[in-house]
């Protein structure tokens, strides 16, 4: 009368021995994957309409966005607007200047000396080499030897020429030397490049002679090379050491010599020395080896 199943005992023993054989089943056959993927299947209903009470009150917010937000909104996006149409403007006003000043600058007269806009399209990669490449050659009239500009100073010069473009040695060039003098009281003394792109080097300086920090140092116009009066870097450092009879002055270029993209090649009316001057180390060091008198100065190559 009375049916009477298994012990409990039993039951818990067949459920570890049953749970131990899928378990097994699963890790060293993989049979259970079917049975694994179906069960995902028939539970997807049930996950999305667990995520559905959330994903219809962000799509009620979307669609009742107050009408306060939706002006303040659109406020924002005209003020934006016109902040980018005025930069646009502006720009368009800076291009037009810009076309203008080139025009401008390759008048066929500025000033004392002529002068043509040039753009720098390439950089030396040899980095023991300062030197940079511009778009102005032969077929415009560029030599070897010609001074060439930025907005700020003196960069360099043109060291050779093609017909398309000219390669031009940096006044940070350690065989480049230029001779100038100090604005303020005339004081003539030879700069040289030491391979340092932001700094330069005046050498045989006495050390009674008449020079401060912060004084312009102007391209002296001997020898020929390059235009007088041009500014070429300030002073920026000046160290005495007790007994020697030079100071050691270092100068910081004016020109943006890593930095400028437009240049000017200056066309003088005299000429100038010959183009076999131009890369000479040996020569940099005659030069300097003399002193500061006119005719170190006058037969300057770099």
């Amino acid at each position: 009368m009375f049916v009477q199943g298994p012990v409990p005992g039993f039951r818990l023993l067949f459920v570890l021995v049953l749970s131990l054989a899928l378990i097994v089943a699963d890790a060293r056959f993989d049979r259970l994957e079917p049975v694994r993927s179906s069960i995902a299947s028939f539970l997807a209903p049930v996950f999305w309409l667990g995520n559905a009470p959330d994903r219809f009150g962000d799509w009620f917010a979307g669609v009742i966005t107050p009408r306060e937000d939706l002006l303040s909104e659109n406020e924002a996006l005209k003020a934006r607007l016109m902040i980018l149409e005025r930069r646009a403007l502006k720009y368009g006003a800076l291009a037009a200047e810009n076309n203008e000043l080139r025009d401008l600058m390759n008048a066929s007269d500025t000033l004392d000396d002529r002068v043509v806009v040039a753009e720098v399209v390439g950089v030396s990669p040899d980095p023991f080499s300062h030197e940079v490449i511009i778009n102005k050659g032969k077929r415009d009239g560029v030599t070897s030897g010609q001074a060439i500009l930025d907005a700020n100073g003196l960069m360099g010069q043109v060291l050779y020429t093609s017909a398309f473009t000219s390669r031009v040695l940096l006044v940070s060039d350690s065989s480049h030397a230029v001779p100038v003098e100090v604005l303020r009281n005339g004081l003539r003394a030879i700069l040289l490049g030491n391979g340092d792109i932001s700094q330069l080097e005046l050498v045989h300086v006495p050390d009674t002679a008449d020079i401060r920090e912060g004084d312009v140092l102007v391209s002296s116009g001997l020898g020929g090379r390059f235009p007088k009066g041009y500014p070429v870097a300030e002073v920026s450092s000046i160290s005495k050491e007790p007994g020697a009879p030079f100071v050691t002055i270092h100068a910081s270029p004016l020109a943006r010599l890593s930095r400028s993209k437009l240049v000017l090649v200056v066309f003088q009316e005299a000429g100038s020395a010959g183009a076999a001057e131009l890369y000479d180390p040996q020569g940099t060091d005659d030069r300097t080896s003399g002193g500061t008198s006119d005719n170190d100065t006058g037969g300057e190559g770099n």
